[in-house]
């Protein structure tokens, strides 16, 4: 049983499909008016993960990710590169896919519409909402009047229409019947875009977009809605209401929404000046890191991003990266008929197996999920010591290398190294300080010998000195 904690109810609920054994999912993409942030990143690979584990336990996917390509926004950078809307969305897109391609997003069966492709859909709801008395034209723009929808307006983001009268800023001529309406089409301004319409040649809003998209790929009520918590209010507010006054339907059944990302203890965002380009930390990071990173929090929680943080993601990948080669190395050696079956590695992998499907099954918690291979990973390395290995202790061995692999590349997306040469060197170099510790111990250096072992030991390697040998582990 799987169980996600729903934005609109604010409570962790089982999640019940609306046809069994598949999964219907949207989940809003970025406005491709610059290079996607790190901001941006974060609910782009939670979600890919959240898809892959609906996957894993069999459940088939219907995935839908847009693209926002109008927007006030990209009309500005048009006009600030010299370029055309679509030539600026052509060039953002694109960079979208070679910054994402290195985080590993699974694009296979993807669905990503773009807003501009579905002009169509959005005017037919906009006029249905017209129709229906929920919203109303003036002067070739259209909104929709939330009074109309006072009932239910505010179910997700708790927001009062009441309150959000009080504090909206008043416009001189404001054409709105009330500060609080939002545009679901804007006329055409002069030198921008525009396409043609039954109130005037002009464009959507923003929120329209989703609507029409989400209805058009899923039908309209699907399973899951998400996105970062910032579209709470008054995108996904709005989609909601749009969408239900269109359809008199139910809309999405769970909202999913992850944290936010911080930067010295403050939201990251363009307004501060202290965001990243997902293509600036590639720069300094492999993707797989970043990837590593961003699920090794709870997704409803903010991430303190830093280099610190990286570089702990980066050590902790890397323990898993040597435990899988270290493995491969025990597998190339020769099984014994007096060895060991490793019963106890068998019986530990399938406690992690438990272990991570809990963790993930309450609400995705990827850290929790994460914990489960590294406590898996631990055992790993105290049998690869294992001196004498049986042919079915080689095989439990396997198992658990396959099962690591597995899991972090094809479940959590997280690539592992696949180069034995790597995984031989890096033996072969703890070897090599291990000999050169010997000789210091032989002439009763023990200051230089207790510095390799202090400082192996802050590296993660840990070492144990036997009678006749010194044995590692990670």
């Amino acid at each position: 049983m799987i169980r996600v904690y729903n934005t609109m109810n604010k409570k962790i609920e089982e999640l019940v499909p609306l046809k069994p054994n598949e999964i219907s999912m949207y989940v809003c993409g970025p406005t491709v008016y610059n290079y996607i942030h790190i901001g941006n990143a974060r609910p782009a690979i939670f979600f890919d993960t959240v898809r892959r584990y609906f996957e894993y336990r069999g459940y088939k996917v219907t995935y839908v990710q847009n693209f926002t390509d109008v927007d006030d926004k990209m009309i500005a950078r048009a006009n600030q590169e010299g370029v055309s809307l679509k030539e600026i969305a052509h060039k953002y897109i694109n960079a979208y896919f070679e910054d994402t391609k290195k985080v590993n997003l699974k694009e296979e069966g993807m669905i990503r519409p773009r807003a501009t492709e579905h002009i169509g859909d959005m005017i037919r709801i906009i006029q249905s909402l017209i129709d229906g008395g929920y919203a109303y034209e003036v002067n070739g723009d259209v909104y929709f009047e939330v009074e109309k929808d006072k009932d239910d307006y505010g179910c997700l983001s708790g927001q009062n229409i009441e309150n959000l009268k009080a504090g909206a800023r008043i416009e001189v001529n404001d054409i709105k019947r009330s500060p609080v309406d939002f545009a679901l089409w804007k006329k055409a301004k002069e030198g921008e875009p525009s396409w043609d319409s039954p109130w005037g040649k002009g464009r959507p809003g923003w929120h329209i977009e989703c609507s029409a998209m989400s209805s058009k790929y899923l039908g309209d009520t699907f399973d899951i809605h998400g996105g970062g918590q910032d579209l709470i209010f008054p995108h996904h507010e709005n989609e909601i209401a749009q969408s239900r006054c269109s359809s008199h339907g139910e809309y999405a059944r769970y909202w999913m929404h992850n944290g936010y990302i911080n930067v010295n203890g403050e939201k990251m965002s363009k307004s501060l000046g202290n965001f990243f380009l997902l293509r600036e930390v590639l720069e300094h990071y492999e993707g797989r890191v970043i990837r590593f990173f961003v699920l090794s929090a709870h997704y409803r929680k903010p991430i303190d991003f830093s280099d610190a943080e990286l570089t702990q993601s980066k050590a902790g990948l890397e323990r898993i990266d040597n435990a899988v080669l270290r493995i491969k190395e025990k597998l190339s050696e020769k099984s014994s008929e007096d060895g060991d079956d490793l019963k106890g590695l068998a019986s530990y992998l399938e406690e992690t197996k438990e272990k991570f499907i809990a963790a993930m099954d309450e609400d995705f918690n990827t850290a929790q999920g994460i914990g489960a291979i590294f406590e898996l990973v631990k055992e790993v390395n105290k049998y690869a010591d294992t001196e004498k290995v049986s042919e079915e202790g080689m095989k439990n061995l396997a198992a658990a290398e396959t099962y690591i692999r597995y899991i972090m590349e094809e479940v959590l997306g997280v690539l592992l190294k696949n180069d034995e040469n790597i995984g031989n060197l890096t033996s072969e170099l703890v070897e090599f300080i291990l000999e050169l510790r010997r000789e210091a111990r032989a002439e009763k250096n023990w200051a230089l010998s207790d510095k390799i072992r202090d400082r192996l030991g802050e590296m993660g390697i840990k070492i144990k000195d036997g009678k006749d040998k010194t044995t590692w582990s990670l």
